[in-house]
């Protein structure tokens, strides 16, 4: 069984585990899909915010490219527990902020608008952060 079966699951334990999981495929054309539907998960908002934590840690282009596509049609539910994520993730590390709104800011000019717009809100998002932790 494949994460991506597993991420279709009737328990939101299994489809939550496997929307963390499949984060680390997040570059890969098969896991874009797949990620897309379980940061917007229509049955369980844990399985949206487990999503987007992992990935939001991979800390790169194709796992901010995913959750800014999320975040530009999610509902305000789903929106309010991708900015759980985004905060939980992204709220230590003022280098790994720095990083993120750095990449945001070069998304928000993609040819898709469904990234476009979703990279700026992502931004508004992140530039309301004030890290606990900054470089010396």
């Amino acid at each position: 069984m494949t994460l991506a079966e597993i991420g279709r699951s009737d328990d939101w334990r299994d489809r939550a585990d496997a929307g963390h999981s499949l984060a680390v495929f997040a570059e890969t054309r098969e896991a874009l899909e797949p990620l897309l539907g379980l940061v917007l998960d229509p049955r369980d908002t844990f399985v949206t915010r487990r999503t987007a934590e992992g990935l939001l840690r991979r800390r790169d282009r194709a796992g901010l490219t995913i959750v800014a596509s999320a975040l530009a049609v999610a509902n305000d539910n789903h929106a309010d527990w991708i900015h759980t994520a985004i905060v939980d993730v992204l709220s230590i590390f003022s280098d790994d902020l720095d990083e993120a709104l750095r990449l945001c800011e070069e998304m928000a000019g993609d040819t898709d608008d469904r990234v476009a717009l979703g990279a700026r809100l992502l931004h508004e998002s992140l530039a309301q952060i004030d890290p606990v932790l900054r470089s010396s």
